[in-house]
């Protein structure tokens, strides 16, 4: 059993401790809040007091984007274990130290990708191991929502690490990531950025290719709502995910296969969430359990692949 802390209570951190309940390996132990909010029976801790709380084997960090790199830091001292919302950080070089860090400390720490380890995703990656459309040739992938501008909310308030690129952009990132042996080889031949009125991105294209094997189209917003789907085009057919960023307990896939159609359903006990709880807590009672979660290389490989996205 794995005991965990909450650090920030907002909407992730009230998702989170809702999903472990639904866990067979994971127990929440405390909650900490700066907004005051509370949880059933919980007492509201300080930050401090929580990252201290010697009953905590684990933390999961849901605070704001610019306030990760100084709570890991303060977590790590204490060598706990470390779940951490996306984006990890607004920066290559802060990532870098802290990459770093818990390489020298041997601290088992994961980005908050809850797709990534979620029975959708090990079926697809089943498929595509098996052949089912043979060579992969182009894919599409994209998130976005059409949400209300407020320069002081976080979605655009540049000093609080907003922007569409940095809230969305780690999603098509790291599908395309998903399908590669070596995704430090994806580069951004291409981009289009749109900025909002707060001077933080709300719309941005970005064209990848991966090895000079096959390309990836992808697109985050918050000036429209997306399709939200994945398309993988291989030399023998595609395979369509249809909800690939927050699959329900029961989802499908589309997959056409020497033009034979059929629809893959896919099964989940947990909601996705809880999914990812339970996968977490598995690998930190055992460190040589193969699960398809995000580890620190893979977070700084997805934020330099975001800088670059982002940046001139």
């Amino acid at each position: 059993m794995i005991n965990w802390g909450i650090l920030g209570f907002g909407r992730m951190g009230s998702a989170f401790a809702n999903a472990v309940e639904e866990t067979s390996n994971s127990k929440l132990i405390s909650i900490a809040s700066k907004s005051g909010k509370t949880f059933k029976n919980f007492k509201n801790e300080t930050y401090d007091d929580l990252i201290q709380n010697k009953n905590i084997d684990a933390i999961y960090i849901s605070t704001l984007n610019n306030t990760h790199i100084e709570l890991i830091q303060k977590v790590l001292k204490e060598e706990k274990k470390i779940l951490c919302e996306k984006p990890v950080s607004i920066s290559v070089v802060d990532l870098s130290k802290i990459k770093k860090l818990i390489l020298e400390k041997k601290i088992q720490f994961y980005e908050a990708i809850a797709y990534y380890s979620h029975p959708q995703t090990l079926e697809l990656l089943n498929l595509l191991n098996h052949d089912e459309i043979g060579e992969i040739q182009s894919v599409e992938s994209n998130f976005g929502f059409k949400a209300k501008f407020n320069p002081s909310s976080r979605l655009f308030n540049k000093s609080l690490g907003g922007g569409a690129i940095y809230d969305l952009g780690c999603y098509p990132l790291s599908f395309l990531m998903l399908l590669t042996k070596n995704p430090e080889k994806i580069v951004i031949k291409s981009k289009t950025l749109n900025y909002s009125k707060s001077k933080v991105d709300d719309d941005a294209t970005a064209i990848l290719d991966y090895d000079n094997k096959f390309e990836g189209k992808i697109h985050v917003s918050f000036k429209k709502d997306l399709n939200n789907v994945c398309k993988i085009n291989g030399t023998k057919g595609f395979i369509k995910i249809n909800e690939p960023w927050l699959p329900g307990k029961n989802s499908t896939i589309e997959v056409s296969s020497n033009k034979h159609f059929y629809i893959k359903s896919i099964n989940s006990k947990l909601s996705i969430y809880a999914n990812q709880i339970e996968k977490v807590s598995q690998s930190f009672m055992d460190k040589n359990a193969k699960l398809n979660l995000f580890n620190i290389e893979k977070s700084l490989i997805n934020m330099k692949l975001t800088s670059n996205w982002l940046n001139d």
